[in-house]
């Protein structure tokens, strides 16, 4: 089965002469263009494309056959998607799935610029761990997930939305050591952070193992409110996306620790499958990138 996105990377390969300015192109990596075009290729048992080192990418007459079809399909996708983005003209449901870090940072700026655009179209949200976003979305229960990146796939099309820093927060009242804590202080407190099928838990656990440090107290929550209350409570420190602090450091339940351990950021992104047609999910997608992009401020309502 042949798909406009594979069409879309073979296009651009060819006209860009190369697999990785096509990626570039596209926001994905080289080795999941590479992968679309040899599945491709296999599929049809044809060769479309000759790479040599010298004169880069050249299209095999068939590949100058499909290049034109191709050409002639992205144009009339085109088409359709300026046809439905025209304002009003949309109905209909869109199904979002999102991670609960944008439900509390700018979830809300996004539904406001949907209904805007889109003021027919009926919004369906669910809240979810990013593994279970992906395979709701695998799945065809949801058309687009704002999520924590995935890695890369054939399946999927992934667009980049934003990236938070991770910020270690405990209660003025938890008795922590002065001056900077390393791992081993850490360790000594319950750590409140998402559940265990998170990257985030999987990180922190891997940085305290590979300090050979004792398995740590991971308390996972799927809850973001619930994680910054039993921080608040003095259960223990939480692990969070700084962004998402802002009330409780302003109020005081919450004070940042002062270490000098940095977890790695969080990325996130617009996650659709490959299949997917142009409607309002990609509609969602693109108007996330822009909320995202100007989202600097930290969210006041819980949402």
């Amino acid at each position: 089965m042949l798909d406009l996105r594979t069409l879309e990377i073979f296009y651009w390969v060819v006209k860009l002469g190369g697999f990785g300015r096509a990626a570039e192109k596209l926001h994905t990596t080289q080795p999941a263009v590479s992968a679309r075009i040899a599945q491709m290729e296999q599929g049809f048992g044809v060769r479309l494309i000759v790479r040599d080192r010298n004169r880069g990418v050249t299209p095999t007459p068939k590949g100058l056959a499909l290049l034109a079809q191709a050409e002639r399909m992205l144009a009339l996708q085109a088409d359709i998607v300026a046809t439905l983005a025209e304002r009003g003209a949309v109905g209909g449901t869109v199904r979002v799935g999102v991670s609960e870090t944008i439900v509390h940072t700018w979830l809300n700026r996004l539904m406001r610029r949907l209904h805007d655009a889109y003021p027919r179209a009926v919004l369906d949200i669910t809240v979810d761990l990013s593994p279970g976003l992906l395979e709701a979305l695998r799945a065809g229960e949801i058309d687009v997930a704002l999520m924590l990146s995935p890695g890369e796939a054939p399946d999927l099309r992934i667009v980049d939305l934003c990236d938070y820093a991770l910020a270690w927060a405990a209660s003025p009242a938890l008795p922590l050591p002065d001056g900077p804590l390393g791992l081993a202080d850490l360790a000594a407190w319950p750590i409140i952070t998402y559940s265990r099928p998170t990257l985030p838990h999987q990180g922190l656990l891997d940085l305290f193992l590979r300090a050979g440090l004792p398995r740590p107290r991971l308390f996972g929550n799927s809850s973001l409110a619930a994680m910054l209350r039993m921080a608040a409570d003095g259960i223990g420190m939480c692990v969070v996306p700084e962004a998402v602090l802002g009330d409780e450091l302003r109020a005081g339940r919450l004070r940042l620790v002062d270490t000098a351990v940095v977890l790695p950021r969080l990325r996130f992104s617009a996650v659709l499958t490959a299949a997917a047609p142009p409607g309002l999910g990609e509609a969602v997608a693109r108007l996330a990138v822009e909320v995202a992009s100007s989202a600097t401020a930290i969210r006041t309502d819980p949402e």
